[in-house]
């Protein structure tokens, strides 16, 4: 197995170590943000966390998303966890309480990443309607315990 090669030159001095950060570096030309947008899932009637499987579950809400998208699937042991753009750079993952998350691809100003989480939220919407399904953005649960929260198949 390759192992990643760590320079152990000691930093000695103020230049040294401005140096070293400095050939870490990239120029501003090359900076980029990216979206981080993370989702419990939720069904709109009995506001309970929703399960992976079935009909309207959320390998459905999954696929739905890479029927409208056309995004490439990423599949653990079988199952779709989630989904990539090939020409983009972003992806929806899936974590292990169910939380649906966009991460966003690198884009260059903070009006892209709005422009692009505006159009994720209509298009998970739009698959999530008709499977009864709606999202909470926050970063916990309110009501559920950990014991009501279905785990994912990753």
């Amino acid at each position: 197995m390759a192992r990643d090669q760590v320079d152990m030159t000691p930093i000695e001095t103020r230049d040294d170590l401005v140096a070293w950060f400095e050939a870490g570096s990239k120029p501003s030309s090359q900076f980029r943000i990216g979206t981080e947008h993370e989702k419990f899932v939720f069904r709109v009637e009995g506001l309970q966390p929703v399960s992976y499987e079935g009909g309207r579950g959320v390998r459905a809400l999954l696929e739905g998303m890479q029927h409208l998208l056309g995004w490439e699937p990423i599949v653990e042991a079988g199952n779709i966890i989630g989904l990539f753009d090939v020409t983009g750079g972003g992806a929806i993952t899936l974590e292990p309480g169910g939380q649906f998350e966009l991460s966003g691809a690198p884009v260059e100003s903070v009006h892209q990443t709005c422009s692009e989480i505006m159009a994720h939220l209509a298009q998970v919407k739009e698959i999530a309607r008709p499977l009864g399904i709606g999202f909470l953005g926050l970063g916990m649960t309110p009501n559920w315990s950990r014991n009501e929260i279905p785990m994912m198949p990753k």
